[in-house]
């Protein structure tokens, strides 16, 4: 059953990824060089930023709508391991093949390594039906969400003009996106815009270690065009948030056990970002829960997700400081 509907129910999510993936997650003692690395399957899962936020709305009690690209083979794989986790999903197929990716988790080490080929190219036609669909079902849903890397072939104004259209619709729009899509889209309506450090350190030209760098990529964000609230994440520190009128530096909850996968942590924040926003929190509420969403997430092997549990149990210990914008 679909999620979205004509009323826009206050909880109705859609997100949106172009380029999706089978993850298959692998665990190993430990990697070697020569010989085989025998290793455990530990999941095969539907992946891709979008799908994991959707993912992690429906953990923290809320609903969504996966929108998201499938071809060939894959993609049907894609689509029947969506429909056995029960995951409220809409297709839209393509010419190429849906990617495969590989999570290897190192248990002597406690490291996992994220392994991603780019995706099948996007034909002109695929590109035009994908913006279409898009258009169309996110009319019907209160949050669009489009994360995650795009595939190449994508044309650079995509997210642009998603986002246009959608908030001509009256849709919000939360947003996660880089490279050339990320430098057209900040100049449209956006509700809330995420980077994470590479981008950020992309646009202002230095690391982001600190709350202070990130406020710097926040205001660089903000200045370039009609982004209304922007948020820079900075690792286990947590994340800034910057509104019209404040900076918000939210602080995350110190771990009591080693980090052990960062896979998805960003589309975790993102995730209880849009749905808190979605059923009534304000910005920073909402990016305090999306912190403590994230912490939850690091401290899991490969790609899983947080349990909604682990996220109250943290957002106690979550602190923000506030300053006036200059």
């Amino acid at each position: 059953m679909a999620c979205g509907d004509p009323d826009r129910s206050p909880s109705s999510i859609l997100s949106v990824t172009l380029n999706p993936t089978v993850d298959i997650c692998l665990e190993v003692e430990q990697l070697y060089g020569e010989g085989k690395n025998r290793a455990r399957v530990c999941s095969v899962r539907g992946g891709g930023g979008g799908i994991n936020v959707a993912r992690c709305v429906g953990r923290l009690g809320g609903c969504a709508t996966a929108l998201h690209t499938s071809g060939r083979e894959i993609g049907e794989r894609l689509d029947r391991l969506l429909d056995e986790e029960g995951l409220d999903h809409r297709r839209i197929e393509i010419d190429g093949e849906t990617r495969e990716a590989l999570v290897i988790a190192e248990t002597r080490s406690g490291h996992s390594y994220h392994i991603v080929p780019p995706g099948p190219v996007l034909s002109e036609a695929d590109g035009q039906r994908c913006l279409a669909t898009v258009i169309r079902m996110a009319q019907h849903f209160s949050y669009l969400v489009i994360t995650g890397s795009m595939p190449p072939g994508v044309r650079e104004d995509f997210c642009a003009e998603a986002v246009r259209q959608a908030t001509a619709r009256g849709v919000r729009v939360v947003l996660d996106v880089a490279g050339a899509q990320l430098r057209k889209v900040i100049q449209e309506p956006v509700f809330v815009n995420r980077l994470d450090r590479k981008e950020a350190a992309a646009l202002i030209g230095r690391p982001i270690a600190t709350f202070a760098d990130a406020r710097a990529a926040n205001e660089y964000v903000l200045e370039a065009g009609a982004v209304s609230n922007a948020i820079t994440t900075v690792g286990a520190l947590g994340a800034v948030l910057s509104t019209r009128t404040a900076h918000h530096e939210v602080a995350a909850p110190v771990l009591l056990q080693p980090p052990r996968s960062d896979a998805c942590a960003g589309d975790s924040l993102i995730a209880a970002v849009t749905y808190r926003l979605a059923v009534g929190d304000n910005c920073v509420r909402a990016c305090e829960y999306g912190v403590a969403a994230a912490a939850a997430t690091v401290l899991l092997p490969g790609t899983e997700v947080f349990e909604a549990t682990t996220v109250e149990e943290l957002l106690a210990e979550v602190h923000t400081h506030w300053s006036i914008r200059q």
